[in-house]
């Protein structure tokens, strides 16, 4: 019966003791609770992305329960962040606020990171490596609320610096992967949201040798993430900075994916042959000399620069993908 009564009082403290609470840090922990399903998480998400703008008053946090977990779990989309009110004192405090305990203080800083890159991104130049470091601190963290903030500050360097922070992008890359991987969805959605963002903002040149190594990942989602990442950025690269690349390499890079476990893969390495199929019939390949001279100069086929490229089994795969796309393309434009 004390153990009933104990377990009954733990779980539903006295409104008096709840009220006359006045740390800051315990009134600001109780209201929120981890999403504990999809459902739940999804609800939350909802709610918190509806609301663009900060709190009316941000003093007035502890009035009900309901205004602390609105104002803790809010998160602000990049055009909706207002500019720093004072720039010399946030910058002084930046990094001890990426470095605290405090979660809420670290969503807040971590917001303030996104500002500087949207508004004072020379600012943060000469601290950025340090700041990547604590933000991916933050995406390992396992409060939902501060894992998604951190990722949509990610979305914001990558858009801010471009390719000035590929030497320090190796530890964001992979976390992105896995948290776009992982059950959460809105964790998920916005992991994908700042990979997309990677590859439009980072050049394919310097992206395509960091996605590399992620396709052969011991994890199928991973590999998936990594591949539609690969076959976003390549695009980018056009025709031509797809022949200096290698277009043999990177229809290798998509054959190997035509057989992965996850149809996502699947689905990225048929659109990523597609692309270098129209790409390679824009500049093919010069077939090798002929005994026989010719007025002009010899040219493999698509067909042939697979074979030539590619083990037959591979080849013939490939061949059977963009045969097949090439043939439902006059139907779908009927």
């Amino acid at each position: 019966m004390m153990s009933e009564t104990a377990l009954r009082d733990l779980n539903l403290p006295p409104k008096s003791e709840r009220t006359n609470e006045t740390s800051s840090k315990d009134i600001l922990a109780k209201p929120y609770v981890e999403p504990s399903d999809e459902n739940v998480g999804e609800k939350q998400r909802k709610n918190t992305v509806s609301l663009v703008e900060p709190p009316v008053n941000g003093s007035e946090v502890g009035h009900s329960g309901t205004d602390v977990v609105v104002a803790e779990v809010e998160y602000i989309e990049s055009d909706k962040l207002n500019d720093l009110d004072d720039i010399d004192e946030c910058l002084k405090v930046l990094l001890d606020g990426l470095g605290s305990k405090d979660w809420v203080l670290l969503c807040d800083t971590l917001n303030n990171v996104r500002r500087f890159s949207i508004y004072h991104k020379e600012a943060l130049q000469d601290m950025l490596d340090n700041v990547i470091t604590l933000v991916v601190k933050a995406l390992k963290n396992p409060r939902s609320a501060v894992c998604k903030t951190a990722i949509m500050t990610c979305a914001d360097i990558f858009k801010a610096f471009g390719d000035t922070i590929v030497d320090s992008l190796d530890p964001l890359l992979v976390q992105l992967l896995l948290k776009s991987s992982q059950d959460k969805r809105f964790v998920c959605e916005a992991a994908e949201k700042a990979l997309i963002d990677l590859t439009i903002w980072v050049s394919p040149v310097l992206l395509l040798p960091k996605l590399q190594p992620y396709l052969k990942n011991r994890n199928p989602r991973i590999r998936a993430k990594a591949s539609m990442c690969v076959s976003r950025s390549v695009p980018r690269l056009g025709t031509e900075g797809i022949k200096d690349y290698g277009i043999d390499k990177l229809t290798q890079i998509a054959s190997s994916q035509l057989s992965d476990k996850l149809p996502e893969s699947r689905e990225a390495a048929r659109s990523l042959l597609l692309e270098l199929q129209t790409s390679y019939e824009k500049s093919p390949v010069l077939a090798p000399e002929q005994e026989t001279p010719s007025d002009e100069p010899l040219v493999y086929s698509w067909e042939q620069f697979c074979e030539s490229s590619l083990p037959k089994l591979s080849a013939q795969a490939v061949l059977r993908v963009t045969s097949s796309i090439t043939q439902e393309a006059p139907v779908s434009g009927l």
